[in-house]
C-alpha cells in the first residue's frame, strides 16, 4: 500500500481487491463488538481504541491478520487451535469465511479487558507494537 491510508475505509480500499469484501466484513464485526471506539490509523494499520488499545487488524497478500491483546490470545487459545496464529494475531485467509461467532466473542472480551484497566497506558502491561509481547 503505497499511500498512507489516513482511515479505514481508505485503508481498505488499498488492500488487496480479493481481501476487500472480508477485511469490511471485518472491520463491521468489530465496529459492532466496539460501538464506542475511536477508529484510528496507527503504525500503518486500522486500530480501534478507548482511548487505549482495544484491537486491531491489517491485510496482507493473501490473508488478512485480526490483532487482539496477548490476554485475549491466551483466553481464546484453546478455540483458536484450529487457525492459523502467530504470537499476537490470528490469520484470516481471504478465500475463507470469517469464523464471525469466535471473533466475536474475542473482540468483545477485547473491549472488557480495556474496561477493566486500571491503568491509562495505552497498551495493556505485556502488549507492545506490532501485536507482539514481552517476554
Amino acid at each position: 500500500m503505497p499511500d498512507k491510508p489516513q482511515t479505514i475505509a481508505a485503508y481498505i480500499a488499498a488492500a488487496p481487491a480479493e481481501g476487500q469484501p472480508l477485511l469490511r466484513e471485518l472491520h463491521a464485526l468489530l465496529r459492532k463488538a466496539a460501538p464506542d471506539a475511536q477508529e484510528a490509523i496507527k503504525w500503518g494499520q486500522p486500530f480501534f481504541i478507548e482511548p487505549r488499545f482495544v484491537y486491531a487488524f491489517s491485510a496482507h497478500k493473501g490473508h488478512a491478520s485480526f490483532a487482539p491483546p496477548a490476554a485475549a490470545m491466551r483466553e481464546f487459545a484453546e478455540e483458536l487451535q484450529s487457525w492459523p496464529t502467530t504470537k499476537g494475531t490470528l490469520r484470516l485467509p481471504y478465500d475463507q469465511p470469517l469464523p464471525e461467532a469466535l471473533l466475536m466473542r474475542i473482540a468483545k472480551r477485547c473491549v472488557a479487558l480495556v474496561s477493566e484497566r486500571k491503568d491509562d497506558a495505552f497498551w495493556p502491561g505485556e502488549d507492545v507494537p506490532g501485536g507482539g509481547a514481552k517476554k
